[in-house]
């Protein structure tokens, strides 16, 4: 599936110095290869259509595709609600695609962590036609949306998925763009030195997390020898790794809270010391720091992220070896004995299962270690660099992002990260204009009952402005659409529905409104606040109830919910305009419930606006 109207990119690898050439569809272009064998041609850009063959010679050499269409490609990107797949979808029971759809197509790019933009990608990623067997491997929210827009468009769709579940944005920006914030600037040089040297890297990262350690852990002097593969733990206790420590019957660590150091001897041959290749841990609560044969490997501070540490060449050895993990947390390794074990590059592991030795240090609480910037979910730019700057060259229609439930609780720093990644997409894919779909974060936990701070709704908020101020952006609110005790809500159709209509106004400049009802001004009439909407054409309506709900007046740090009167596309707070009101807020918690929509049955964008 390429992309319609623009200039069609190729590139490759072949002889250095041959001549390149391409056709497609009757039209041709060539090239050369650089030094290094690498090629780039550009074919003039085509309406929709196809199927066509598309045919590359380089020398001695050449390739064909078939079956290749022009149409449409959307780019779908995020963390775990846009990576959910539509198999587990509310309503995917009843079957998802009954028959072929051969004019619509997606590809999924695999999880890449990368420490420099990579050229091509690691694991290919090939176009599949959606069908009954396929459709559910798609991401729901991004098939939904590319269904919606193919049948109404009439032209090939195709879309490509490039997420990872709990990821934080920092890891979806390129390393020239994040290097410009100055809170990230160091780890951005720290991800750049691992590219170019490893061991320096880790080095560095090794002295950082030491520093820390001195001026935090009284014990440190004296534990620190514990990572040493000559000391001694033969005195040390065992303990059966099978979930957290507080389970596992030994009363000094039943209620305990603080540093657990962990050891676990390991006999290896030859063969598969020069083999291993990765550690893995399961997931740790909380923080862990890994030393092998006492050489620093990792570490990381997510709780629920199954460790997958790269071991460096040579860290192994036959015979004796002793892996030393420091954990600083509640609960320790958490997962079960078949989740820890050596990989080995041919497709080998050894087991780390059976009993551990231990012991007990320092009971700290309320601690966060530094975290190397490479490690995944909290990475810097290491998402970008092996998964988006591969295929930065494709062309693309749109963007669509779902993500920001890894930020919560930095929405000012959001506020910055999300326009500066918008613009960055834009840059490296070398479409200005690029339209960029926001899918606004859903509601999570127990529905507000009175007024309070809110980390999720600040988070909201943030969104919700980047869109307001980006003339090629579009928002989805997806308030209606959570669940209470699940972060991943499976109704994503509505998402899905909601992100084309988006898209139609957006990027194919359609007449409707692209989403719900929008504050657009808040005022004070003879003792009321009266706020004006955008976008409710038709007028606003409150579903189950003669007033809507969730709307707040605040002086300073009070807030109080106040009802709202319906006045057409506008909400009177009657009797709000009091003293001291400074501003007004709706829907402002991690879970409000609504009731204003729109007359096509849009809910209102959450919102808190200053009154003067």
């Amino acid at each position: 599936m390429l992309q319609r109207d623009r200039p069609i990119r190729l590139w490759g690898t072949a002889e250095a110095g041959s001549i390149v050439s391409a056709s497609l569809n009757g039209q041709t272009a060539t090239g050369r290869t650089d030094p290094q064998g690498r090629w780039r041609i550009v074919l003039p850009a085509m309406p929709a259509g196809g199927p066509y063959t598309l045919s590359v010679k380089a020398g001695r050499g050449s390739q064909q595709v078939s079956d290749v269409l022009i149409g449409d490609v959307y780019l779908c990107g995020g963390q775990s609600n846009m990576e959910f797949p539509a198999r587990l979808s509310t309503g995917a029971w009843g079957g998802l695609a009954a028959h072929p759809e051969p004019q619509l197509r997606f590809a999924h790019i695999e999880k890449e962590s990368a420490a420099a933009p990579l050229e091509d990608l690691r694991q290919p990623a090939p176009w599949r036609i959606v069908d009954a067997t396929s459709a559910g491997d798609a991401s729901a929210v991004c098939f939904y949306m590319a269904r919606s827009l193919q049948r109404s468009l009439k032209v090939p769709v195709g879309f490509i998925d490039a997420d990872w579940g709990g990821t934080t944005i920092q890891s979806w920006i390129s390393p020239a763009a994040l290097a410009t914030q100055p809170a990230y600037a160091e780890g951005v040089r720290s991800v750049a030195t691992l590219a170019r040297d490893p061991g320096a890297a880790r080095e560095n990262e090794d002295r950082r997390s030491t520093a820390w350690w001195r001026a935090t852990d009284p014990g440190w002097k004296a534990t620190m020898r514990w990572a040493d593969p000559a000391f001694d733990d033969a005195a040390w206790p065992r303990i059966d790794l099978a979930g957290s420590w507080k389970e596992a019957g030994i009363p000094a660590l039943a209620g305990f809270e603080g540093v657990v150091w962990l050891r676990k001897t390991v006999t290896m041959t030859a063969d598969q010391a020069a083999a291993a290749d990765r550690l893995l841990l399961g997931p740790v609560d909380s923080h862990d720091t890994v030393w092998i044969n006492g050489r620093w490997i990792g570490s990381n501070g997510i709780g629920w992220f199954w460790r997958d540490y790269a071991i460096p060449r040579g860290t192994f050895h036959a015979g004796r070896n002793v892996i030393a993990m420091r954990v600083l947390g509640a609960g320790g390794p958490i997962g079960q004995p078949a989740d820890r074990s050596i990989k080995l590059t041919d497709g080998g592991a050894v087991s780390l299962a059976g009993p551990w030795s231990y012991q007990v240090g320092a009971p700290l609480k309320g601690m966060t270690p530094p975290s190397p910037p490479w490690e995944v979910p909290t990475s810097l730019t290491t998402l970008y660099n092996g998964m988006i700057a591969p295929i930065a060259g494709y062309g693309f229609k749109l963007a669509a992002w779902y993500q920001g439930e890894a930020n919560v609780g930095d929405a000012a720093g959001y506020a910055t990260l999300l326009p500066l990644m918008m613009s960055d997409w834009r840059r490296q894919t070398d479409t200005p204009t690029l339209p960029f779909l926001v899918a606004q974060l859903a509601t999570i936990g127990t529905p507000a009952s009175s007024p309070a701070e809110s980390s999720w709704a600040e988070l909201r908020d943030a969104q919700a402005r980047t869109v307001r101020a980006d003339p090629h952006a579009g928002l989805v609110v997806t308030l209606d659409l959570g669940d209470r005790y699940d972060i991943h809500p499976t109704q994503k159709l509505l998402v899905g529905e909601r992100l084309a209509r988006a898209a139609r106004a957006v990027a194919y400049g359609g007449t409707d409104a692209p989403g719900g009802p929008e504050v657009a001004s808040v005022t004070r009439a003879n003792g009321d606040l009266v706020i004006g909407f955008r976008n409710a054409t038709g007028g606003l309506r409150a579903y189950s109830a003669g007033t809507a709900i969730g709307f707040e007046a605040c002086a300073a740090a009070v807030c109080r919910f106040i009802a709202g009167t319906i006045d057409g596309e506008r909400i009177v707070l009657h009797g709000a305009a009091r003293p001291g009101i400074d501003r007004v807020r709706y829907a402002w918690a991690d879970a409000p419930y609504v009731n204003l929509y729109n007359a096509d049955d849009l809910p209102a964008v959450p919102f808190q606006w200053a009154i003067m």
